[in-house]
């Protein structure tokens, strides 16, 4: 039992250490563009709710994430293989090879393909982030996760519907 209760803390302990530093903020793609919509999130224990987004071609939205769990999150937008990279990236921080952090909560985002540097932001538990993103006019389906190892196996992703 002791040794179950041990396990646990120390995976927690790297979890929270990994996602430190709050990804500097926002990586708000028009921080001063005015919000077309503001759209509340809940990061859950290994859930986002809601779970399905839909959001026009261009429109800006403020995203509002309450953590409402125990454990740090992230809320990331990227195309599925963007997050797949980052993902990667988070699980081989975990075994000990992320000494590099550039500036970004411990790690780098990768690079989607609808351009630029994946939209992030860490929240603590019983925090609240705010990040506001314009949506791009190039494609049809986003998806929003986190990246924390094990969290978006557990389903901590989402999926975001881009109308024209």
């Amino acid at each position: 039992m002791r040794k179950s209760l041990l396990a646990l803390t120390l995976s927690l302990t790297t979890a929270s250490a990994l996602a430190a530093g709050e990804h500097g903020g926002s990586h708000a793609t028009t921080p001063d563009a005015e919000v077309d919509r503001t759209i509340q999130v809940e990061a859950g224990d290994m859930w986002f709710e809601p779970e399905e987004l839909s959001i026009s071609a261009g429109e800006t939205v403020r995203f509002k994430v309450v953590n409402t769990g125990n454990l740090q999150h992230e809320f990331v937008i990227g195309d599925a293989e963007a997050q797949e990279a980052h993902r990667e990236m988070m699980q081989e921080m975990a075994g000990g090879h992320g000494a590099g952090h550039d500036g970004h909560g411990g790690h780098a985002m990768a690079e989607g393909a609808h351009g630029g540097e994946m939209p992030a932001v860490t929240i603590a538990p019983g925090e609240t982030a705010e990040l506001v993103w314009t949506a791009p006019t190039d494609v049809d389906t986003l998806v929003y996760a986190c990246n924390i190892p094990g969290h978006f196996e557990s389903g901590m992703v989402g999926e975001i519907q881009l109308g024209k």
